[in-house]
């Protein structure tokens, strides 16, 4: 299997990057994963709705360039569905029994992902009605994802 991460900005915290790399490292036996970091547009104090939208929108076109037309698309949403690990594995286990081979999974910036890209994932995914800094959900997905492998091999790990 090969799951692409596109990200919207950089990580800066070094113990983000650390988490991040202990993460990658364990998934390799797993799957091929790769991070694919687009810059994030500069955000002015108290944007209005539209230029808000408008940030989105300049940071999908980034976005758009590394996705693939036969992907399976997975946008990270808070207003998404919500899995526990248990269901997101399954429906990791799906998609690969199913023969989709590649997913691509999207993390917006702090303003979140366009209404054009929204509309064109497989699926939203919400992890909580919290919200989360983009850069530390990037950890959190490294992390369910791996959760998600142990648990479609029955492997000790995530209870």
């Amino acid at each position: 299997m090969r799951i692409n991460i596109i990200a919207v900005g950089k990580l800066k915290e070094k113990y983000l990057k650390l988490g991040v790399q202990e993460y990658m490292k364990r998934l390799k036996p797993y799957a091929r994963v790769e991070i694919i970091e687009v810059a994030d547009e500069p955000l002015a104090e108290g944007l209005s709705e539209n230029a808000a939208e408008q940030v989105k929108n300049k940071e999908a076109e980034k976005i758009k360039k590394h996705i693939k037309n036969d992907t399976y698309l997975i946008a990270l949403d808070i207003a998404g569905k919500m899995y526990s690990s248990e269901e997101l594995a399954g429906n990791l286990e799906r998609l690969m029994l199913s023969g989709k081979s590649d997913i691509t999974m999207l993390i917006g910036g702090s303003l979140g992902l366009s209404k054009e890209i929204l509309q064109k994932s497989n699926l939203r995914l919400s992890f909580s009605r919290l919200t989360f800094p983009h850069q530390l959900m990037r950890l959190i997905l490294l992390e369910q994802i791996y959760r998600s492998f142990k648990i479609i091999n029955g492997e000790p790990y995530h209870k």
